[in-house]
């Protein structure tokens, strides 16, 4: 039997268009900084894949600065925003503490090697940052603040953030704002301009377009000093050859899943909310993480008391059923979930946990592989953990 696949908030695989788009250009040759013809063909594919994005999230072409990924977009909006507004005496980085790393461990890196003042925003029992909670921040002292980030959606528990509304606080103090939309392009509505943001991180793998690529938006009037330094490419803020052959697949990617956007949402929250049915069902005393109504469409996370979540994972492996756990791995050792830590779960309920994710390729036949190994599975960890 084939296995289930419970896991494209880590990776989805990628959608037909992408794969054709992409491999359209794998055999041609062209740096789209060269003045010849091949040269002005691949800058032709990097342009018109910039409008294509563009347009589908709602934002000027100009605004579109590809990267090498979502991680290198989070590096290059906190660091390049910090550093942009350190020399007006702006130090303090306010950023959610529910974060995926590739937005806290900048902020951090800056806090340790950089004098920046990182302050972690508190979040509820949700894992959602209360507008009251921001505001408090920055009114302790404004001009100090250099830039907030607070991701869209979060990765590991669902959860949607209130982004529209941070942003807004933000703005009022003249404080830039920036979002991780890695999880929500593509299963939210997600349109630049109307949000609010200065900079919406989003990666290419995520939607499903090739991994390897993502892009940074930069509104207008909004440059942060770069990370990378070379030939000035991409606004003079990301240098780099740009991978024309990614950046099509990326394109056509997010062409895709923006226009099915609102189709593939709903199909996915009646796949979620039968899985979390069942999953109730077959483990009564599961305890479902995150927001339970504003949340991701495909995003199911549970905490199984009595269970460490590095076996559940092994085992439902061995069954056919791949999903993850939040916590991360030291020197062999399971580290509880930064996430659930700052929710308000103890270190126990946060290592016993699981996220299952569902995608464009998701169906019931998923989640019934699932349910089939569920409760042995469980029990078979609740009887190791004892031992």
């Amino acid at each position: 039997m084939e296995s289930a696949y419970l896991d494209h908030a880590a990776t989805t695989p990628m959608l037909p268009e992408a794969i054709e788009a992409m491999t359209a250009q794998l055999g041609r040759v062209g740096n789209a900084s060269s003045l010849h013809a091949a040269g002005r063909r691949t800058r032709r594919v990097v342009e018109e894949s910039r409008e294509t994005i563009a347009y589908a999230l709602g934002a000027r072409p100009s605004e579109v600065v590809f990267t090498s990924g979502g991680t290198e977009a989070d590096n290059l909006a906190i660091k390049g925003l910090y550093w942009a507004r350190r020399a007006g005496g702006a130090s303090r980085i306010l950023i959610s503490a529910v974060e995926h790393h590739g937005a806290l461990d900048p902020a951090g890196w800056l806090g340790d090697r950089q004098g920046a003042t990182v302050e972690l925003l508190d979040v509820d029992e949700y894992g959602r940052v209360h507008p009251q909670t921001l505001r408090a921040a920055i009114e302790r002292d404004p001009e100090s603040v250099a830039l907030v980030s607070v991701m869209w959606a979060n990765n590991e528990v669902g959860t949607v953030q209130p982004v529209r509304v941070l942003a807004g606080i933000a703005h009022d103090h003249g404080i830039p704002f920036h979002t991780d939309a890695v999880q929500a392009v593509g299963q939210l509505p997600v349109v630049f301009t109307g949000s609010g943001v200065d900079a919406l991180t989003l990666s290419g793998h995520k939607v499903g377009g090739p991994m390897g690529v993502g892009a940074l938006l930069l509104a207008r009037g909004v440059d942060p000093v770069p990370v990378l330094h070379g030939g000035g490419q991409e606004r003079d803020v990301r240098s780099g050859t740009l991978d024309a052959p990614s950046v099509a697949g990326f394109a056509a990617a997010v062409k895709t899943a923006v226009a099915r956007q609102a189709e593939t949402s709903a199909r996915l929250i009646g796949l979620r909310d039968d899985l979390i049915r069942r999953v109730r069902h077959a483990v009564p005393d599961v305890i479902l993480n995150g927001d339970p109504v504003n949340r991701l469409p495909g995003n199911a996370h549970f905490s199984f008391p009595g269970c460490e979540g590095d076996a559940l994972l092994m085992l439902l492996d061995a069954k056919g059923v791949e999903c993850s756990t939040g916590s991360a791995c030291s020197a062999g050792v399971a580290q509880p979930s930064h996430v659930l830590l700052a929710m308000g779960a103890d270190a126990v309920r946060a290592r016993g946990s699981l996220r299952f994710s569902l995608g464009h390729t998701s169906t019931e036949a998923d989640v019934d592989r699932l349910i089939a190994v569920l409760g042995l599975v469980v029990e078979r960890a609740r009887r190791a953990g004892l031992s």
